[in-house]
């Protein structure tokens, strides 16, 4: 009984451990479930990368870099308060179960707000622009702060093409994010050598233009030639374009440079021109018809071609905006050498000619645009100081407006696919800012190609010696002034020069053939000047080109 007694009383506890042990596994099953209840999954969103410059930085707990992420990118993050341990920072969502930590301030959730920049730096003198990037408007300067208020065309590398800043649009290549890189000078050995040259003739001071490297263009589909060999065919000239190919297949010609516009030679009726200037629409000599299909006939014959247009000698734009034009005092348009200047200071006249070549490329599909006449009118000494009205409105030297509007111009026409090149004065290769504004470093830094216009008989005698007959001599005097000249900026031009193409028109009239022209040919590349040539004859004669042919092979 005794032995019975004692099993029974055990029996109990048994049970009740069994009891008690089955509560706990519950409960602390339950305890576990409701853990697992109670860690509920990370609340996730989509946000971007902010930044005042180019990427910010993620970091790992310790403050460690793991990446730099450019602005724009999209990144996930965690929803919730800031963690104790890393005040000021959001914890982001970089793979499985593996996090990173982004400044506050660099994260926005509105993809337009991911240029954190308030202020850019002017770098060099331009002009603000319209929304379309066409109106030239308020003049800035150089070391000026813009504040921003919209920014346009990101790269994938974070950099914004251009700024919105109160009053209009600039470009980004124009300016900076401090003040000290924006008023310093690109490089000091190559200002100073400007600034020593001071202003000689009145076109202004050398050490007032922009130095600054500019990346020439090159365009897939349309390659500008290394050496351009072209012909010079003027408004009348065009509808005969295919003689004037069977010419160029004879021997090494390989483009043609041919007149939009020279003064008041107005080659087809224009809309643009329509728009801004109806006389010259009126004069046009070509149909617009007649004008394509010979544009036509050389561009499939396959010749690089080059339209030109006289910016400022205009007297159609004279005669419909005397407001334009160079004046006397009392606001009258002044007539000098023979002719009425549109002033280059006038950003309608501006507007007016590089629209004229934005249309001339896209109807006629122009290589390039080259602009003639890039100067104020010389001789204007003749004037007493006081009583000549440049137009003057933003207090530029000439040589300022004159490099400001090829900046201009290559902007618009190399967005739109299109190099520009620009005509100077043979004397534009001497060491100094010339008395009409044209400084070679200057101009060769912002156009593809430079063509100046040494024409032998364009230098006077020197005694006995007469330039026009020692045309090699002549032009290998400047062709080695030219090379200099390339020396002293930093992203030079192409030097495409205009040759003598042309009997003499001083005694004794010397006659210019195969020998003379390609005795200037020879210089040019003797001199290391070996962009190519441009033949200037200004009546474009069939029967001279076949007879200088040799001169071309």
């Amino acid at each position: 009984m005794q032995a019975t007694k004692e099993t029974v009383q055990k029996r109990p506890h048994t049970a009740l451990w069994v009891i008690l042990c089955v509560v706990l596994l519950c409960a602390a099953g339950a305890a576990l479930y409701f853990c697992r209840w109670a860690e509920k999954p990370l609340t996730l969103a989509e946000g971007y990368v902010a930044a005042e410059g180019l990427t910010a930085d993620i970091t790992d707990g310790e403050g460690a870099v793991l990446s730099q992420p450019v602005r724009g990118t999209k990144v996930t993050y965690v929803v919730e308060d800031e963690d104790k341990d890393h005040p000021g920072l959001v914890r982001l969502v970089l793979g499985e179960d593996s996090f990173g930590y982004l400044a506050r301030e660099h994260l926005v959730t509105d993809p337009k707000d991911v240029v954190a920049a308030k202020t850019v730096y002017v770098r060099t003198a331009v002009n603000l622009l319209d929304e379309a990037g066409a109106v030239p408007g308020r003049l800035v300067q150089k070391g000026e702060a813009l504040t921003v208020t919209g920014w346009q065309d990101m790269d994938a590398s974070g950099a914004v093409g251009r700024w919105q800043v109160e009053g209009g649009y600039i470009r980004a290549e124009y300016v900076t994010m401090d003040e000290p890189s924006a008023k310093a000078q690109y490089d000091q050995e190559v200002y100073q050598l400007h600034a020593e040259r001071g202003d000689s003739w009145g076109g202004g001071d050398a050490a007032g233009l922009d130095y600054f490297p500019r990346e020439k263009a090159s365009f897939e589909g349309h390659p500008m030639p290394g050496e351009v060999k072209a012909l010079y065919l003027n408004n009348e000239s065009i509808a005969q374009a295919a003689e004037y190919v069977e010419v160029a297949d004879s021997c090494g010609i390989n483009a043609f440079v041919v007149d939009i516009m020279d003064g008041g030679a107005i080659a087809y009726p224009s809309e643009v021109m329509k728009q801004y200037s109806p006389s010259a629409y009126e004069s046009a000599y070509n149909t617009l018809e007649v004008y394509q299909t010979g544009i036509k006939t050389l561009k499939d014959a396959g010749y690089y071609v080059i339209g030109r247009i006289t910016a400022f000698n205009d007297p159609h734009l004279a005669e419909d905006h005397p407001e334009c034009v160079i004046a006397d005092q009392a606001g009258e348009p002044l007539q000098i050498g023979g002719m009425y200047w549109p002033s280059v200071y006038s950003r309608f006249v501006w507007q007016y000619k590089v629209e004229l070549g934005l249309e001339a490329a896209r109807l006629m599909g122009f290589d390039e645009i080259q602009f003639d006449y890039m100067r104020f009118p010389d001789g204007t000494w003749a004037f007493e100081e006081g009583t000549i009205d440049y137009r003057n409105e933003n207090g530029e030297s000439k040589a300022q407006a004159v490099q400001r509007f090829l900046m201009y111009a290559c902007d618009r026409l190399h967005d739109a696919g299109v190099y520009v090149s620009a005509d100077v004065f043979g004397e534009c290769a001497e060491a100094y800012v010339t008395a009409y504004g044209q400084y070679w470093p200057a101009i060769s830094n912002v156009v593809d190609a430079i063509s100046a216009m040494p024409y032998p008989d364009h230098y006077g005698a020197s005694g006995d010696w007469l330039p026009w007959e020692h045309p090699y001599e002549t032009m290998y005097a400047f062709g080695q002034k030219a090379a200099q000249r390339q020396l002293e900026t930093a992203s030079p031009a192409a030097v495409r020069t205009w040759v003598q193409a042309y009997n003499a028109i001083r005694e004794p009239y010397n006659t210019y053939g195969p020998e003379e022209v390609g005795a200037q040919i020879k210089a040019l590349r003797d001199t290391g000047n070996t962009g190519g040539y441009l033949t200037w004859n200004g009546a474009s004669p069939l029967g001279k080109y076949r007879a200088l042919a040799p001169a071309f092979d």
